[in-house]
């Protein structure tokens, strides 16, 4: 676990097929314990390359693409949360986990798997956005969705990123310079390497996390009965709504800790973020026997 891995593309893929019949595409890597990464909104199993190869000394490390995105079938018809969990389900009785792992959205998907699942007796949530009593900002959504429906992407990924709050110095640039560079940003980007999600495509994923965060609001009572070992996880420097729900749980999950990580923010299991820190966490809580 020490130094800072590099994003390397040293991985095998491969599929289930979750129960509605959609296809479940998967990163492959490293060897031991069957560990799964489940990423959060507006991202990709791309997202979680440097926190997969921190964690694959010890483990076989699971990173799925969530459905509608890169490897992965089509949302479908008839999507909800439940269908995610079918999603995840499908991969741990494929691989035998009993370890998983999920940021932000899909924190959520993976605290409701693990209620379904016994199998899965050691869980962490970075930062679910469980809405409590309204504790989650969605006012923007709206707006989102009507900038996605007229093709105005950058628009709604600004929309979004200042909705979210979770990048507090785009928060404080207006939006008339922060539209176009992201355009600019957005055209850049793609060009992608093979597997990997351009942003212009994950963008209007969001749609989808925002149902679940929405069918999920106020349901916090229900995890008392999770049975599993469960470390909550938040970066010091994120929205203090994420605190509200992990205060919540707290409360509730008969046996959960909390960890607390100085300087970073929402982002930080992903590449972008400090994955190799959190990455420590992780091998500590889930061990290697």
């Amino acid at each position: 676990m020490k130094g800072s891995p590099q994003i390397v593309r040293d991985y095998s893929k491969g599929q289930v097929r979750s129960a509605d019949g959609t296809t479940i595409g998967y990163r492959q890597r490293g060897r031991g314990p069957a560990l799964i990464l489940v990423h959060g909104g507006m991202q990709a199993s791309q997202h979680f390359t440097r926190l997969a190869a921190a964690l694959s000394a010890e483990f076989t490390v699971y990173v799925p693409d969530r459905r509608g995105r890169g490897l992965s079938g089509p949302h479908g018809d008839h999507f909800g949360v439940l269908r995610e969990v079918d999603d995840l389900q499908a991969l741990v009785a494929a691989t035998g986990a009993s370890r998983i792992f999920g940021l932000s959205s899909g924190a959520l998907i993976t605290l409701c798997t693990a209620l379904a699942t016994p199998a899965l007796d050691r869980v962490v949530l970075y930062e679910p956005p469980l809405s409590v009593d309204g504790s989650v900002p969605m006012d923007w959504a709206p707006r989102f969705d009507r900038e996605i429906a007229a093709g105005k992407l950058a628009s709604a990924l600004v929309t979004a990123l200042k909705g979210l709050g979770t990048e507090p110095v785009l928060g404080r640039i207006p939006r008339f310079v922060l539209v176009p560079l992201m355009a600019v940003g957005s055209r850049v980007q793609r060009d992608v390497p093979e597997d990997e999600v351009p942003i212009e495509a994950l963008v209007p994923t969001l749609h989808f996390d925002l149902r679940i965060v929405r069918e999920m609001a106020d349901t916090v009572k229900d995890y008392a009965a999770l049975d599993a070992q469960v470390l909550l996880l938040n970066g010091a420097k994120s929205p203090a709504y994420f605190r509200v729900a992990l205060d919540a749980l707290s409360a509730v999950l008969p046996h959960a800790r909390r960890v607390s990580f100085s300087g970073l923010g929402h982002s930080g299991p992903d590449n972008d973020g400090d994955p190799q820190r959190v990455g420590e966490a992780l091998h500590d809580f889930f061990g290697a026997q």
